[in-house]
């Protein structure tokens, strides 16, 4: 066990009210770059997921999205009449349904995805390329130790 003595209560308090902010930040950037589009946050979600991880269950789909089972099929209903989605049948079970990421989902996630990295990329142009490697390493470090 670490000594939680080395950094000051003020000093972790600054820095999870900066990560707060910024994830609020981002949180409500990306909201903006979607309101362009014709899907929900919680849609944009679903779709992130099924592009990182590929085809899932809706259980697999609503335990990582932290959503009831109910909540989660009605998502999947409204993407897949909006044609970003596909139920399909698995081919060893047929009782197993996994949700398939359509063309069109997947050229949202993409642009949307792109946007993103684009917003960032022009608010860390303030940055001198050690600096930006700097941040890069230690958010990574961070999201490590958080998992």
């Amino acid at each position: 066990m670490k000594d939680h003595s080395t950094h000051s209560s003020e000093s972790v308090a600054i820095l999870e009210k900066e990560l707060r902010y910024i994830s609020h930040l981002i949180k409500q950037k990306g909201r903006e770059i979607l309101s362009n589009y014709t899907i929900t946050p919680p849609q944009f979600i679903a779709l992130q997921w099924l592009h990182e991880s590929g085809d899932m269950t809706i259980g697999d789909l609503s335990t990582k999205m932290y959503l009831a089972f109910s909540t989660t099929t009605d998502l999947v209903d409204r993407m897949e009449k909006n044609e970003l989605v596909q139920r399909v049948r698995d081919e060893n079970d047929r009782r197993v349904v996994r949700i398939h990421l359509l063309p069109e989902g997947e050229r949202i996630i993409e642009e949307v995805i792109f946007k993103r990295q684009n917003y960032l990329r022009d608010i860390t142009q303030e940055f001198n390329a050690e600096e930006f490697e700097q941040l890069s390493r230690t958010l990574q470090k961070l999201h490590l130790l958080m998992k």
